[in-house]
């Protein structure tokens, strides 16, 4: 009984999405893949798969013993980087997780030029603003923006951006410029349904801290959707620098009352908690940092 061998070909089952593909990575038969599976499941006393004619899917056991099971080999796969003489060599694959919007805006035109750094690490990135359980789902980094990071992860800052608000010069000639955030109250307002704080904004002004309750006409989990609605002088918007920065430069949207600074934010890389971390993760960690310093944007110059 080979532990390791069942919860690498396990997880090969679960990242190819059959059993003739992991097959296939594997370099191993159809029947040996099948067997190993099913002598694991049986060990366990749990199913893992389920099983139809048409595809694989996941168990609730099978969930969270894959995130396990990425853990385990992905530490496997560093102390065996620690005593190799390819130990300064990133490979393999990497999985992050990173938010929606900054990783349409921001980082996809970012991978082609670390691909072109780093041939030999395969990348497998999916966008969704939830916060995923990195052990459980199997991931290697995510890129987080919070005002704290999480405590029970590692990370590194990557940079800040702060949320803004602002409407278009359209909006603003048709329903006046509001001068205070208590008149936010009886402007129109488009939100994010996402935002920390609700529908609830808050600045820090001349005199301290401000909050003002809102009341939107369009509320969405889509902050390129509220920004869109903006341009066609349909509201007022609360929206990360990142996001709104070019319609700024550009004269299509117009900052308000920039002497109430409003929330900021850090943008972190995160990662398990490990006492080693795997030269593609490091390589990662370390293309982002340089990526992003001084980025236009920036709420403040990250510090590292």
């Amino acid at each position: 009984m080979d532990k390791f061998l069942e919860m690498k070909t396990f997880a090969a089952v679960v990242d190819s999405g059959s059993f003739v593909q992991a097959a296939d990575a594997l370099d191993m038969s159809k029947p040996a893949v099948s067997r190993h599976v099913a002598e694991l499941e049986q060990r366990l006393g749990v199913r893992l798969l389920q099983r139809t004619t048409r595809k694989l899917s996941l168990t609730e056991e099978g969930r969270q013993f894959y995130g396990r099971c990425k853990s385990v080999l992905a530490d496997v796969e560093v102390a065996e980087a620690e005593v190799s003489s390819q130990a300064v060599v990133a490979r393999g694959l990497i999985r992050i997780n990173v938010p929606v919007s900054f990783g349409l805006l921001e980082l996809a035109p970012l991978w082609p030029d670390f691909m072109a750094q780093y041939p030999e690490v395969e990348l497998d990135i999916t966008l969704a603003d939830r916060v995923v359980d990195l052990v459980e789902e199997g991931y290697d980094l995510a890129v987080r923006i919070a005002r704290l990071p999480n405590s029970s992860l590692v990370s590194r800052k990557l940079a800040s951006t702060r949320m803004v608000l602002c409407a278009s010069p359209g909006y603003l000639r048709e329903h006046g410029t509001p001068q205070h955030p208590a008149e936010l109250a009886s402007h129109t307002v488009l939100s994010y349904s996402l935002l920390a704080t609700g529908d609830q904004w808050e600045f820090a002004g001349p005199q301290g801290p401000v909050a003002v309750t809102v009341k939107p006409v369009l509320r969405t989990n889509s902050g390129d959707t509220c920004i869109a609605a903006a341009r066609k002088d349909k509201g007022i918007v609360f929206q990360p620098s990142f996001m709104v920065g070019a319609d700024l430069q550009s004269g299509a949207l117009q900052e308000l009352m920039p002497h109430y600074r409003s929330l900021e934010f850090g943008i972190y890389a995160v990662y398990p908690t490990r006492q080693h971390v795997s030269p593609k993760v490091r390589a990662m960690i370390d293309f982002l940092v340089q990526a992003m310093r001084g980025a236009s944007w920036c709420g403040e110059q990250a510090s590292f």
